[in-house]
């Protein structure tokens, strides 16, 4: 069946007011997403949170949601409230050895290169290259291989299953940071073969910031220990009538590294607009996504621009930067906000992120306001 989308469209109500073409650096709530929240403090003041344990049942069940986003298991799913605190883990908690590698991507998002150089004070040797150059790296001294699924600037969409190969024949782990794909395009984590996938949903995945998820694979939780330890560390957190006391017992799922209370408001928005994107499905999404960002890479190229996306491949994603020749990216987007159009500038490029609650009159206003400027 075929989506409405205007129907869709109808659930942000910021879009009645702006032209937004700015999700690679803010989603926008769906009023369902808001309403949950509100259901939820309503629900506390109905009970005075007596039944709070429930909640628990609401986040395991939320849990199955993302699962189903990423193809992963209920189990495999941690709560965080941003993607720094998935690779923090993984920076403190694997067991390093002085001349082990970590490899990136030139030019990643800074969490990724910041842990990298961190790793590298403590006598871990931090590598970063271009691509394919950065499947050379991966060899059997490389620990880690630390990659974004999109690049935040360019858009660049790396082949996760290329660099996994790698990866594995080498022995090492692969991190990936989904925070600029999970939600528009699909991505399945035991199919690809990621060891930690690490996601925050205010971007493409619609949620308040604060929201956000990671997969640990069952082989990477068998060697890494939480790095936040609290009353929830110990496997049965639940008896709260007689709280463990003594050393934690930790559980085998990926609940073992939340160690403590969940940001529940937060968790209920997330359930919402996750639960949003199943109904419209996945594959129809990651469809309308790249047909709108065609759209805009048409537009901009007809504008005179300079596309990262037409002089290499692999670039087939909703990030779009776009470059001028002569002009200021930075100036471009305030001017365009001056006429409520919202997009970015990111390292000289002037970026443009639709997602599948844009449409076409979206693209033509961009269009318009940018050929007035230049």
């Amino acid at each position: 069946m075929a989506v409405d989308w205007r129907h869709v469209r109808s659930e942000f109500p910021a879009l009645t007011r702006w032209t937004f073409l700015d999700t690679a650096t803010f989603g926008q709530l769906p009023r369902r997403a808001v309403e949950a929240v509100a259901r939820h403090f309503a629900h506390r003041d109905e009970l005075a949170c007596s039944d709070f344990l429930a909640w628990f049942d609401d986040a395991d069940r939320l849990r199955a949601l993302l699962g189903r986003l990423v193809g992963a298991n209920p189990e495999d799913i941690a709560f965080i409230p941003n993607a720094a605190t998935a690779l923090g883990l993984l920076v403190e908690k694997l067991p390093w050895r002085r001349g082990d590698r970590v490899v990136t991507l030139r030019d990643e998002f800074p969490n990724n290169l910041y842990a990298a150089a961190v790793l590298g004070r403590r006598g871990v040797e931090p590598l970063e290259a271009g691509w394919p150059e950065l499947l050379g790296l991966v060899d059997a001294r490389t620990r880690l291989v630390i990659v974004s699924s999109v690049n935040y600037v360019t858009g660049f969409r790396v082949p996760l299953a290329e660099v996994a190969a790698a990866a594995r024949a080498a022995g090492a782990l692969l991190y990936v940071d989904g925070t600029q794909s999970v939600g528009a395009l699909r991505l399945d984590v035991r199919r690809c073969g990621v060891d930690m996938l690490a996601v925050h949903g205010y971007k493409w995945l619609l949620c308040p910031n604060g929201a956000g998820f990671m997969y640990v694979a069952p082989k990477l939780r068998a060697m890494l220990e939480p790095a936040v330890v609290g009353w929830r560390s110990h496997r049965d957190w639940r008896q709260v009538d007689a709280l463990h006391h003594g050393a934690p017992e930790w559980k085998p799922d990926a609940e073992r590294y939340e160690g403590g209370m969940l940001s529940f408001p937060l968790l209920y928005a997330m359930a919402a607009s996750v639960g949003l994107m199943l109904e419209i499905g996945p594959e129809a999404i990651e469809e309308r996504v790249l047909e709108l960002a065609a759209r805009v890479r048409e537009a901009l190229r007809g504008l005179g621009a300079r596309l990262p996306a037409d002089e290499a491949p692999h670039f087939d994603s909703p990030v779009i930067a776009a470059e001028f020749a002569g002009r200021d990216a930075p100036s471009l987007a305030r001017a365009l906000r001056h006429d409520r159009v919202l997009v970015s500038a990111r390292h000289g490029f002037l970026r443009v992120s639709p997602h599948f609650y844009n449409d076409e009159a979206d693209i033509a206003r961009l269009e318009e306001g940018l050929r007035r400027l230049l």
